[in-house]
């Protein structure tokens, strides 16, 4: 018989059964309830006459009885009354169901939002149909040898020996593949994108009102290949990417669509303005799709590759033209029958002569491998950049919901002890040792049920905890709080995993009593004084795992106040940050200079501004650009040049941050876009290149240009607050050919909200098409670049706090159950003449001890785990003395603090009263 038939064999067996049980209890209440109503009418009371009419049909009930073991459901019926009475139980201990509950809730509501973060970062994938069969085209290259790339847009990562492994191709090299893959198909069709970022964001203007968008440039076989339809619309195709400017088309997110149009179906045919050209919008996509880049967020527009030349011009041509700048990306679906190796053995090789055919390549240039790896999540950068954290925190949290365990194991390992004569008297009437155990783990699913309803609830509430911790305000969120059916099948599945870890000790145990001994002895008999060592171990253990938490809360917490004190070089007070994107289409070189020198002198006359200043990257931002160095008539360091950062600025950039020049002057209103360039360079490169002589008056050359060095700088941070301060000079934005893109950073002496109206009232003035970008402070800015610190400190301090509430309900718990367990010790020690101290001594005694062995196994732990965090850490080391006493002194005093109460409680009992307490 098939699989199928057997399926449908058994499911018509459990209709026959359910309808002969429906069929059989239905004739039973019949006849009782009939014969109740003839015995009623005699002049029995009604429930006299029902309960007569059930002694009659007892023997029916019987036989009923025995059909359903028959039929194989008595087992419902067993199950039902364990639930019912587990449920009675808990109900007659309601603090120990709250602190139980409460206790798993917050332990699995832990772990529910730390899987939303970890289901975001390592296990979505893109919303496409068979996102498994996507390969991302990759190219790995040495960094010893020479390569023949020599000219990037980007991002890479390193490889494990060593190399760099980068996903950007030249577009000429993309064709080249996709066409001898047509002619020798070893993957289906290739197609392109390119995701735009941060840095080339995009003016959109809507019937008059402008806004920066975020944008992907894609092939027009993108949609085709990737079988993703319009929900509105169409999509775009390929003869929209035929030839550059063909398809002035664009494909909009479902976000863009409600913020910008209100859901309209209007929308389609609408002619919008994207960095000032027009473009027609064909096509709103799914609400789920985010482009073939990421899965956690989506750009705002999709539009052709062909578009580049016309909406992103490039000062040196068209980039679909470029063989020397890589920046494309590159996926395709692998091919039945054609493995992964075989693929990339014969796209190596037309790679490798691709490179010949489109670049120079020097006899020692090392050609470039290419890699073929899974690309169902995209470039994955977030992944690259969070999945070690993500590991930390998810054992974290483990650890977390594993002391919630022990926890409640120690509070059920002392609840069945005291149920020991209940259980015996049940076994005595023939319960089974299996049919009790089954009745204790009953109750700890019933206890880890609720507790896992209430955790859901929890992860739920706290779903934007995580993203909001990891985003700015003017940044788009780079992560997804959706919860799915992934997340809840997590807390169901760890809510069953926690009543097996807490509730299968307690159950064993009590399978183990001797029934005779437990009917006989008295249940706080001073001969059980030694039967509490499992849940003092327990404790002991507990107090360990909560000594790992509180060391990594107090890590993190000083790594983000190590962080937040670092010293800066510069004041960031009261600074506002803006940047002005200026269309090239309306603004070419040099318009675009002379636009920023106009705003910032508009800018410097607004009332309650101090002063205004322009730079390429505000400081302490996380992006920097470098450059190479070339003293005139030196050689450095015995090089002949040396990469240095570079920042293009303003001429009252130094007065703006308040960084002092130390040698020479600053810049002045004499230089002038026509004068000889200058550049003002900070004492971390005097050092490096100039040693101790002064470089003011002394040249160099960098990209091509002559610039003489007119003052030296303090050290300011520039890139990060963890990096030292790199060799860097400061070039003059007005003596440069080209900046399209720049950032103000204003110096205020009014509040903001003041400003900003002020602000936008004067960008309006010179044009309505240029939109305030990124308004942040340059608070706000440091504060952005330690936002995985700050979500450490964050957690682990939260885990911290509930990791000591734990410790401190575990020690109370089995502190109260030995002196309960000891009444009638403690009261022949203080008939005997103990005092009230020497009671108070020897109970707090224990909890002492339980505290020294448990934190001795933790700062062992800690030994073996905290190397680990190394490098996330900053002004510290894995073992912190000061954050290991500290740690180590803070569980000390919560063991002492929780041992006070049952200890108290014990040197006042009446030794009268103990001595007849059973």
């Amino acid at each position: 018989m098939s699989l199928s038939a057997r399926l449908r064999s058994f499911a018509r067996s459990l209709v026959h059964r359910s309808t002969l049980e429906s069929e059989m209890q239905f004739e039973v209440r019949f006849h009782v309830e009939s014969r109740a109503a003839d015995l009623e009418a005699t002049g029995l009371t009604p429930s006299q006459a029902l309960r007569q009419a059930k002694m009659e049909f007892g023997p029916v009930a019987t036989h009923t009885d025995g059909m359903r073991r028959a039929l194989g459901l008595r087992w419902v019926d067993e199950l039902r009354g364990d639930i019912v009475y587990a449920a009675r139980m808990l109900r007659r201990s309601p603090g120990f169901v709250l602190v139980a509950v409460g206790s798993l809730a917050l332990g699995i509501g832990a772990n529910t939002v730390i899987f939303s973060l970890t289901k975001s970062v390592l296990l979505d994938r893109l919303a496409v149909a068979r996102p498994q069969e996507l390969r991302l085209f990759s190219y790995i290259t040495s960094r010893s040898g020479n390569s023949p790339i020599h000219s990037r847009w980007g991002s890479n990562d390193a490889t494990d020996d060593g190399g760099i492994i980068s996903p950007n191709f030249s577009y000429p090299i993309y064709q080249l593949l996709r066409d001898q893959n047509h002619a020798n198909p070893v993957v289906e069709e290739l197609f392109a994108f390119k995701d735009l970022g941060e840095y080339s964001r995009l003016t959109a203007t809507v019937d008059g009102h402008s806004d920066v968008v975020t944008g992907q440039l894609v092939s027009g076989n993108l949609y085709e290949q990737l079988d993703v339809h319009a929900q509105l619309g169409r999509t775009i195709q390929p003869s929209d990417d035929a030839t550059p400017g063909a398809g002035a088309v664009a494909m909009i997110s479902d976000a863009l669509w409600s913020r910008m149009f209100g859901r309209s179906a209007n929308v389609i045919g609408k002619v919008i303005e994207l960095n000032l050209i027009p473009v027609t919008v064909i096509g709103v996509n799914p609400p789920s799709f985010t482009g073939a880049a990421s899965v956690q967020h989506s750009p705002d527009v999709f539009f052709p590759l062909s578009m580049q030349p016309i909406l992103i011009p490039w000062d040196r041509g068209s980039l679909l033209a470029n063989k020397g700048l890589w920046w494309v990306d590159i996926m395709a679906r692998t091919k039945p029958g054609v493995s992964d190796a075989q693929a990339k053995a014969a796209l190596n090789v037309w790679l490798q002569q691709d490179i010949r055919a489109t670049m120079k390549v020097a006899k020692d240039d090392v050609m470039p491998t290419l890699a073929f790896p899974d690309g169902s999540q995209g470039e994955a950068d977030v992944r690259s950049t969070y999945a070690k954290p993500v590991y930390v925190l998810t054992a974290l949290s483990g650890l977390v919901l594993l002391l919630a365990c022990i926890n409640l194991a120690n509070l059920l390992l002392a609840r069945s002890a005291s149920r020991q004569r209940e259980l015996a008297v049940r076994m005595a009437m023939g319960a089974t040792r299996l049919r009790i155990m089954r009745q204790v783990l009953t109750e700890s699913l019933l206890l880890s049920s609720l507790g896992g309803v209430a955790g859901f609830a929890i992860g739920y509430a706290g779903r934007d905890i995580i993203p909001h911790l990891l985003s700015a305000s003017w940044q788009p969120n780079h992560f997804s709080s959706r919860f799915d059916a992934r997340i809840f099948a997590f807390s169901a599945a760890i809510s069953i995993l926690t009543a097996v870890l807490f509730g299968f000790a307690p159950a064993w145990q009590a399978t183990r009593i001797e029934v005779n001994t437990s009917l006989k002895k008295s249940s706080n008999s001073a001969t059980r004084r030694r039967e509490g060592f499992a849940g003092r171990g327990l404790v002991a253990f507990q107090i360990s795992l909560s000594m790992l938490l509180v060391v990594g809360a107090g890590l993190f917490t000083r790594t983000l106040s190590n962080l937040s004190h670092t010293p800066l070089g510069f004041d960031p007070s009261n600074i506002l940050l803006f940047s002005i994107q200026a269309p090239q289409s309306r603004y070419p070189a040099p318009k675009d200079i002379a636009l920023h020198a106009e705003i910032e002198s508009r800018i410097a006359a607004i009332p309650g501004v101090r002063s205004v200043t322009l730079t390429e990257e505000p400081l302490v931002a996380g992006a920097i650009s470098d450059t190479s160095f070339n003293p005139v008539g030196q050689k450095p360091s015995g090089q002949k040049s040396v990469s240095v950062d570079v920042n293009q600025v303003g001429r009252d950039f130094f007065n703006t941050y308040r960084i002092p020049i130390r040698l020479g002057r600053s810049f002045l209103s004499s230089d002038t876009a026509t004068s000889f360039p200058v550049a003002i360079v900070n004492e971390a490169l005097v050092k490096r290149i100039y040693e101790s002589e002064d470089p003011v008056g002394k040249t160099f050359k960098s990209d091509d240009r002559t610039y003489q060095i007119i003052g030296v700088s303090t050290d300011a941070k520039y890139d990060s607050l963890r990096n030292e301060v790199q060799p860097t000079f400061y070039r003059l934005y007005n003596q440069s050919k080209d900046d399209s893109v720049l950032n103000y950073a204003v110096k205020t002496s009014a509040p903001i909200a003041d400003i900003l109206p002020r602000l936008r009232e004067t960008l309006r003035g010179i044009d309505k098409d240029l939109p305030l970008r990124d308004i942040r402070t340059q608070q706000e800015q440091i504060d952005a670049t330690f936002m995985q610190e700050r979500l450490f400190a964050t957690l682990t301090g939260s885990f911290g706090v509930l990791a000591l509430t734990l410790a401190c309900i575990g020690i109370y718990g089995i502190m109260a159950y030995s002196v309960a367990r000891r009444t009638n010790e403690i009261g022949v020690r203080m008939a005997l003449g103990a005092r009230a101290g020497m009671v108070l001594r020897m109970i707090l005694r224990e909890s002492v001890w339980m505290a020294a062995v448990g934190i001795a196994l933790g700062v062992a732990g800690a030994f073996g785990l905290t190397r680990f965090v190394t490098t996330m850490l900053y002004g510290l080391k894995a073992m912190d003395s000061e954050t290991m006493i500290g740690a180590g002194v803070v569980l000390f005093v919560v063991a002492i603090a929780a041992g006070y109460g049952p200890a108290r409680r014990a040197s006042r009992i009446d030794p009268i009263v103990a001595l007849r307490h059973e």
